[in-house]
């Protein structure tokens, strides 16, 4: 449990288009002291491409900064119910153990009213968070 860490999150908008008028992708959220937990309100993002042109499945990108880590640890929130687009996301098809691809998915709570979606991050041991090295 982490109580004291820092996230950044980057996206594209609903309409895979970045940093236009009224939604820049970007906002930082801390843990909180007592319970670790987080939480973001933005919009579900659209796909894009990747540098060779292919469509990535619909991603936020994660950073998460806090003490005791040099450096910043580098993920992706991908979402559960986005089945075809995530089955042919580049970065996801090359994980290859299924158990550590779906430490990438958020899960929507079916029982909002609202959409949201739980995304769990584990720093070490069983069921670690897949983490890039970029």
């Amino acid at each position: 449990l982490v109580l004291d860490a820092m996230l950044e999150i980057w996206q594209a908008r609903a309409d895979s288009t970045f940093d236009t008028a009224g939604h820049r992708g970007f906002a930082r959220s801390m843990t909180d002291f007592k319970t670790g937990m987080f939480h973001f309100e933005t919009v579900k993002p659209g796909r894009v491409p990747n540098g060779e042109g292919n469509l990535q499945a619909p991603h936020i990108s994660l950073l998460i900064f806090a003490r005791g880590i040099n450096l910043h640890l580098h993920t992706r929130i991908y979402f559960d119910d986005e089945e075809k687009a995530n089955a042919v996301d580049p970065v996801l098809a090359r994980i290859d153990d299924e158990t550590a691809r779906n430490t990438l998915l958020a899960r929507r709570d079916r029982a909002a009213t609202a959409a949201t979606y739980r995304f769990d991050i584990i720093l070490q041991g069983d069921g670690e968070t897949v983490f890039f090295d970029i």
